[in-house]
């Protein structure tokens, strides 16, 4: 196995992505620790410790985004750092202290940890496509988006987008202090994150689903879909190959509200769905997201179908769904 021998730090290990990256990398034989918020809260660590390999090689830490220094024990004697903490947020009482500033400090606080601990080889940071649109570029059908487009802060603000704004700010803050300090850093840029849930609640990006299954549209397309198995492919790819570098978008496919409800008619025939979306124009191609880069390491896409399909069974095994 890939992974024999070496330890690797989750943080964030509870979330979405994260559980997925934390479930492969036992299977590659890696040692993992794993940070949480409360190491005593079933909700953060049971579907962890239940994964297979978990009680020979998973160990849970406690750490705080926003508290300087308590990364250090989890990151050391690493090999390799996966930050994928980070508000996932819309909306906030204070979107700049709860959104922005817990992604920039946090970011820069597990940083400052990787640099006190000479093991550290490389750091894999979880950024977001949400890091890569939000600008004034003109969009149409034949334009392709890839990992040289970055988000304007300014854009961001002046769209009340809180999200696209803190992981904009914390990415260049990533990069800034990692070159200053001298740590190999790769950043990966997932667009909206679908497939089965290993963990026990909803995260913000299969909600979406959810909503819409629901007929409440008020996350409107384009979707920028990708399989949460892909993403935690991607991470380890990008931990793996020495010839990783730089930024990757992460993406399946770029598909509206309509494809959507009509790819779930036909695998759900008795699910009840909304008949019509307002505002939506029915197939029309909004633009496309680079594969060449996410391909390079190794990443065979998990169709949208097939993602779509996951994820909508997983609500129904959790409760989130009945039909």
């Amino acid at each position: 196995m890939s992974g024999e021998g070496k330890v690797v730090c989750v943080t964030g290990g509870a979330g979405y992505i994260a559980s997925w990256l934390v479930k492969k990398l036992l299977q590659h034989g890696y040692t993992v620790k794993a940070t949480v918020l409360d190491p005593n809260d079933p909700m953060e660590t049971e579907h962890l410790l239940a994964l297979d390999g978990a009680k020979e090689r998973l160990e849970i830490f406690k750490a705080n985004l926003l508290e300087e220094g308590s990364f250090d024990s989890a990151v050391d004697a690493c090999d390799g750092v996966f930050h994928t903490a980070s508000p996932v947020l819309f909306s906030a009482n204070d979107p700049q202290a709860d959104i922005v500033d817990t992604a920039v400090k946090g970011t820069l606080n597990v940083l400052k940890s990787c640099a006190k601990s000479p093991s550290v080889k490389r750091v894999i940071y979880t950024s977001s496509m949400a890091a890569v649109m939000c600008n004034r570029k003109p969009i149409t059908p034949d334009t392709v988006v890839d990992e040289n487009w970055f988000s304007d802060p300014a854009v961001c603000e002046n769209m009340k987008n809180w999200y696209a704004l803190s992981k904009t700010l914390a990415e260049g803050a990533a990069w800034k202090f990692t070159e200053e300090n001298g740590i190999d850093l790769v950043t990966l840029n997932p667009g909206m994150v679908i497939g089965t849930l290993l963990q026990p609640t909803l995260n913000l990006s299969v909600e979406i689903i959810l909503k819409l299954v629901n007929g409440d549209q008020s996350f409107p397309s384009p979707y920028r879909l990708v399989d949460v198995r892909d993403v935690a492919n991607a991470h380890i790819q990008a931990l793996e190959l020495p010839s990783a570098s730089g930024r990757y978008c992460i993406v399946e496919s770029n598909r509206s509200s309509t494809e959507t409800l009509e790819i779930l008619r036909q695998l759900f025939p008795t699910l009840h769905l909304p008949t019509k979306l307002e505002d939506e124009k029915p197939n029309e191609p909004t633009y496309k997201v680079s594969r060449e880069r996410a391909e390079s390491l190794g990443i065979n896409f998990i169709s949208w179908e097939v993602s779509l399909k996951d994820t909508i069974e997983s609500f129904k095994e959790k409760g989130f769904l009945t039909f």
